[in-house]
């Protein structure tokens, strides 16, 4: 008589590879959806979310399966080994964003100009839904100078139309779409270089006023330092999406004549939520390291 053994089937296990193949499923979609479609990104986080919480209840489940393999020989073996490979995309997703955001200061917006951050030529716009966020204080700033060290300005030894060339180059490499523009290229006419104008010469003298005003010193960022260090100088104003995530982030660019040489800055903002993972940091040091070297590196903080 032959002896029959029956085994033990594993229900966790059978359920953690369905659950796993939803949560693989539901991250790529919305990140498809995000990426080419019109889902907004307080939805994507959301989902993505919901697709790691899966993806954990899964792998849990999983190692539920395969302690009945080991004790008591239950089938289920290849399913939880499925659900772990499932879920490891959108684990890996969350894991990322949770180390991210428990490491990384708690701010969406980065210049290299902490004290006089370049102002928007038109501010950004967004609905933030459930990803409120606060506005820009002193303190993010201090946050971001102890975080990102390195994240300064560039002085090139050329002109500013020679830098500016440079600068949209790299931008359009880099994947920026400018917006907007604001400034000049043409350099300060000295005033014996001006065209005469009618009735200048001799005449003019005798109707010169009898009090001439003294300028007085003026505070650095006021209103009137701000028009004068604008006279010559260019600011542009572009957005960019993240190759993946297709996260999109507003630009500034901002270039000043000084002498002989160029400074550039540049402000990177997240369009959604308080924390941008890090993301906006990493945008203006690639930026500016590419634009070294498009200048062939002749750059000084």
């Amino acid at each position: 008589m032959a002896i029959r053994f029956d085994r033990p089937v594993s229900g966790a296990a059978r359920f953690s590879r369905l659950l796993g193949a939803f949560s693989l499923v539901l991250a790529l979609a919305v990140l498809v959806a995000h990426r080419f479609g019109g889902l907004a990104t307080p939805y994507l986080v959301l989902l993505l979310i919901a697709a790691a919480g899966c993806g954990l209840l899964a792998a849990m489940l999983a190692a539920v399966g395969l302690r009945s393999l080991w004790v008591s020989g239950a089938e289920g073996g290849l399913a939880a080994l499925a659900a772990l490979i499932y879920a490891a995309f959108p684990l890996a997703l969350g894991a990322l964003a949770t180390e991210r955001y428990m490491t990384l200061p708690d701010i969406y917006d980065v210049s290299t100009d902490p004290a006089s951050a370049p102002d928007w030529l038109s501010p950004p716009k967004s609905d933030q839904i459930w990803l409120k966020r606060n506005p820009v204080t002193p303190e993010d700033r201090e946050q971001q100078m102890a975080a990102y060290p390195e994240l300064t300005g560039r002085r090139y030894e050329g002109a500013l139309d020679r830098v500016l060339e440079a600068v949209r180059k790299v931008a359009k490499q880099s994947g920026f779409t400018i917006v907007k523009t604001s400034g000049t290229t043409e350099p300060d006419r000295a005033p014996e270089d001006e065209p005469a104008k009618p009735g200048s010469g001799d005449d003019a003298v005798a109707d010169a006023p009898g009090i001439i005003p003294v300028p007085t010193p003026r505070p650095y960022d006021d209103d009137v330092a701000k028009l004068i260090r604008g006279a010559n100088g260019v600011t542009l104003q572009a957005t960019n999406r993240t190759l993946i995530l297709g996260l999109r982030f507003d630009i500034l660019i901002r270039l000043r004549e000084e002498a002989e040489t160029t400074f550039v800055d540049i402000r990177v903002a997240s369009r959604y939520g308080q924390h941008d993972l890090g993301f906006s940091a990493a945008i203006a040091g690639d930026y500016l390291k590419a634009l070294d070297a498009e200048l062939l590196g002749i750059a000084g903080g």
